[in-house]
């Protein structure tokens, strides 16, 4: 399998990008006051989230003592909730950042729950993030830090297209060393990442400040 890194071409008009992507797709009025359909979406996240953080289970002392684990699978199980995370992911992407991505990047193993789901709802292509050997075809490899010691990731070649914007998207944010993985791949494919999409973060471990400035949401705060 080959893993190295592309040429990257400036020219941008390779890559099909998402017509939605070229507007504000939360435009304001010359006051910085967002529309009444705006606002009214933003009303609409806010409640949808509070259905989500509702349909969380929480296990103490897993996987070990001291840890308060938060599962996200009942998102999953029950359809209503299943249906809510589309939605609100929709609307967390609309609302939140500045321009539509052309391609959702989810990461390897629980970004794929739902990274194919919103990259339909919003029109846009999904490329996965693997553990190195699991895609075939010519790739790109990137390696990050683990608790006890590096592993590898891996994105095929023809994943992503010079110039096209990129939203990384996983379940949990921790440390953010696979995330800057998945970032470091998508560079080498000559993407430009609009940002971060996490649905929880594991608090204390500064894993945003390994993302640098590009903008990063956690879906349910506090949860």
């Amino acid at each position: 399998m080959s893993t190295e890194q592309i040429p990257v071409s400036n020219d941008a008009s390779q890559a099909p990008i998402n017509p939605l992507a070229a507007h504000p797709v939360n435009p304001q009025d010359a006051q910085g006051r967002q529309p009444a359909s705006s606002a009214a979406a933003s009303s609409e996240l806010a409640s949808g989230k509070m259905t989500l953080k509702g349909a969380l289970r929480h296990f103490a002392d897993f996987p070990i003592k001291g840890i308060d684990f938060v599962d996200i699978m009942p998102l999953f199980l029950d359809p209503t909730a299943h249906h809510a995370l589309g939605e609100v992911l929709e609307l967390q992407v609309k609302e939140g950042f500045e321009t539509l991505p052309d391609v959702i990047v989810g990461l390897d193993a629980r970004g794929f729950l739902f990274g194919p789901g919103m990259a339909l709802r919003l029109g846009t292509g999904f490329a996965p993030v693997r553990k190195q050997g699991k895609l075939p075809g010519p790739c790109v490899t990137a390696e990050y830090q683990k608790e006890y010691g590096s592993d590898f990731f891996q994105m095929q070649q023809d994943a992503i297209k010079p110039g096209q914007k990129v939203l990384i998207v996983d379940d949990i944010i921790a440390t953010g060393g696979s995330a800057k993985a998945a970032a470091d791949l998508v560079k080498k494919l000559g993407g430009d990442i609009i940002g971060y999409l996490f649905i929880l973060e594991i608090p204390g471990l500064n894993g945003r400040e390994k993302l640098g400035d590009t903008k990063t949401v956690i879906l349910l705060e506090d949860a």
